[in-house]
């Protein structure tokens, strides 16, 4: 794997120590990554008005072999999002409440929409028949939501445990078989060592039930897939509205699998709230364990 060159950092981290000419290349090319990943050589010393050696002499300057290691390390700059490098539009204090709570509310119609019942049933079907449960979650919401759905199938009186260490994810996919079942989250469905997991416990016959988005090489592994949609928008400085759509689906299947086994669930369901009122007092109405 190539280690991680972020020339924009580059860039702008070594302003202040490059030559007036050189700093006009790098002002050129920071203006608009876009076109200076796809301009010629010619265009981009045109822009900053300089000479093409200028330029040759600039891209080493910031760490770069030469214009054309300059050019390959700006694509990939590009490709990030422009939203991610333009200026955005300022946003008054207070409005982006309401924006964040549109964005949820778009992001859980879109998931509702997008579901089909049977798939949450057969899920259900397969974790209730599971001599054990692993899940797999690994990034900023995967990580806590794969936890979550340790909680909701646990508390149902099934074996379950989450991991987020790919080693361990390993090491626990090989020991799976056709009684196991491992469900796996990711949002964008390209995380390397979910991919390699999932591939593990199918080898050795296991059940995997993919959460992730659809058409990801992750959705294809699956035995049962659960397709999440996000709607990213250029308002970047908000968490991801996509973990909404992701934990209604944890809840729809919480709620599939304790009705597929309503007498036990509704048992343990009383065992928890009669361990918790004990222990912590309140109204009837206090959320069951959260």
């Amino acid at each position: 794997m190539t280690a991680l060159f972020d020339i924009v950092y580059h860039m702008r981290a070594s302003r202040d120590r490059l030559s007036a000419t050189e700093q006009k290349i790098a002002d050129a090319i920071l203006d608009d990554i876009a076109f200076a990943a796809a301009a010629s050589i010619d265009q981009l010393a045109l822009k900053a008005a300089v000479s093409i050696a200028t330029i040759s002499r600039f891209a080493k300057a910031v760490g770069c072999e030469d214009i054309r290691d300059l050019k390959l390390k700006l694509a990939q700059a590009s490709a990030v999002g422009a939203r991610f490098l333009a200026e955005l539009p300022a946003v008054e204090e207070s409005a982006f409440y309401s924006q964040i709570c549109s964005e949820v509310e778009s992001t859980l119609r879109a998931n509702l929409a997008s579901f089909v019942e049977e798939d949450f049933r057969k899920a259900a079907a397969l974790l209730n028949s599971a001599r054990l449960i692993y899940v797999g979650g690994m990034g900023g919401g995967s990580t806590m939501l794969s936890d979550e759905v340790q909680f909701r199938i646990a508390r149902l009186g099934l074996a379950v445990t989450a991991y987020h260490d790919p080693v361990l994810l390993r090491m626990f996919a090989a020991t799976l078989t056709e009684k196991d079942v491992l469900m796996l989250l990711s949002v964008t469905g390209v995380t390397p060592e979910l991919l390699e997991v999932a591939d593990i416990a199918r080898e050795y016959g296991a059940q995997v039930i993919v959460f992730s988005a659809p058409a990801s090489p992750l959705a294809a592994k699956g035995t049962i897939f659960i397709p999440i949609i996000t709607e990213e928008t250029d308002f970047i400085y908000k968490p991801s509205a996509s973990r909404y759509g992701m934990l209604l689906a944890i809840d729809i299947l919480a709620t599939e699998l304790a009705l597929a086994r309503k007498t036990e669930s509704k048992e343990l369901l009383r065992r928890v709230k009669f361990a918790l009122d004990e222990y912590r007092g309140g109204d009837n109405r206090l959320p069951l364990g959260d």
